[in-house]
């Protein structure tokens, strides 16, 4: 037992340790792929395959501990999801912000004075149009914080289809897929809601990046330098800390606190968005996120969907509610019912 002052190991970080120890059989042993279940071999009595991280007995071990964790006082919360709204207001409000071309140079005190003022000019037109696609791309591709960051020039290539562009993105790495086999991303065009437009976001962050006289060659997304200077060194990647003060940074402006967000935020909301906005099939949100399909271990998917974090979209007596107010109008069908 432990007194009420002792900090406790949370729920995620043990499903950290469970999961460097899946990665570990993978990587080192072999052992199957980072989803397969752990069983004896049919064919050869006494032979086992698979990850011994999805055993029966590990998977039973990690339910009841969760239960047993809830149960003594200690909450899993995740971070709280990004929805379509805030996704608007950022990019509303990196948009609109006004081209300098001018080197601004700040003192460290200066810098310190605005990023704690309401209004605190922290970071300029090049750097928002950068973070701006990076927002995009981790939304629309459920990409982890460490995977979009690590997005290089040689992954993206465009392509036509009818004279549409499209955006493909090939990932060689992705947490879920240790041994290969990873399925590109087929990024369309969305001019009804330019907030969600991958294409589009790219393309701005291209272009800005030409203008600075930049080869495209390494990390898309790089670190800054001074106010508004993004680095010239194709291997100067941007950090996930310097990432998160960036966001944060960009929710004060639109009103958000920052605490509950996280670097998994643009993940778990698009999850949300693809299943209860587009109305995706779980199978489909799955599929597209690179996550497993089989109908024994859906808590992958599904601690990404609900979280005691997230606000209800819905209000109880308004379930069936035949008056109740209806959704934004389809682009394509103009329906607005909640069944569309």
């Amino acid at each position: 037992m432990k007194g009420p002052e002792v900090a406790r190991v949370t729920y995620s970080y043990v499903q950290k340790m469970r999961a460097a120890a899946s990665h570990f059989f993978v990587r080192v042993y072999k052992l199957g792929g980072a989803t397969e279940e752990w069983s004896e071999d049919p064919r050869r009595p006494g032979r086992w395959r698979g990850n011994p991280c999805m055993s029966q007995t590990v998977v039973q071990y990690m339910a009841s501990l969760k239960r047993r964790m809830t149960r003594n006082g200690a909450e899993v919360i995740s971070a709280q999801a990004i929805d379509e709204s805030m996704l608007k207001k950022l990019y509303e409000q990196n948009k609109n912000y006004p081209i300098e071309d001018d080197l601004i140079t700040k003192t460290r005190k200066r810098k310190a004075d605005e990023l704690d003022s309401e209004l605190g000019l922290w970071a300029g037109y090049k750097l928002r149009t950068m973070i701006q696609a990076l927002y995009i791309v981790s939304f629309i591709c459920l990409l982890r914080y460490d995977e979009a960051l690590r997005i290089q020039f040689n992954h993206i290539e465009l392509a036509y289809d009818e004279d549409e562009p499209v955006v493909i993105l090939r990932l060689p790495f992705r947490k879920t897929h240790q041994t290969g086999g990873i399925l590109p991303f087929y990024l369309w065009r969305n001019p009804e809601k330019p907030w969600l437009c991958p294409v589009t976001a790219i393309a701005k962050w291209y272009a800005l990046f030409n203008h600075m006289n930049y080869e495209p060659r390494g990390y898309v997304f790089r670190s800054r330098s001074g106010y508004d200077q993004i680095a010239s060194s194709p291997t100067d990647g941007l950090s996930s800390a310097a990432f998160m003060t960036i966001f944060r940074c960009n929710l004060f402006e639109i009103g958000k606190d920052p605490r509950p967000f996280g670097t998994h935020s643009f993940r778990r909301g698009g999850c949300q968005y693809l299943a209860m906005v587009r109305r995706w099939h779980i199978r489909d949100v799955c599929l597209w996120g690179g996550w497993s399909t089989r109908s024994d271990n859906p808590s992958t998917v599904w601690k990404y969907l609900s979280s005691i974090v997230d606000t209800p979209n819905v209000q109880r007596q308004d379930f069936f509610n035949p008056y109740r107010l209806g959704t934004a109008p389809c682009t394509h069908c103009r329906r607005t019912c909640h069944c569309a």
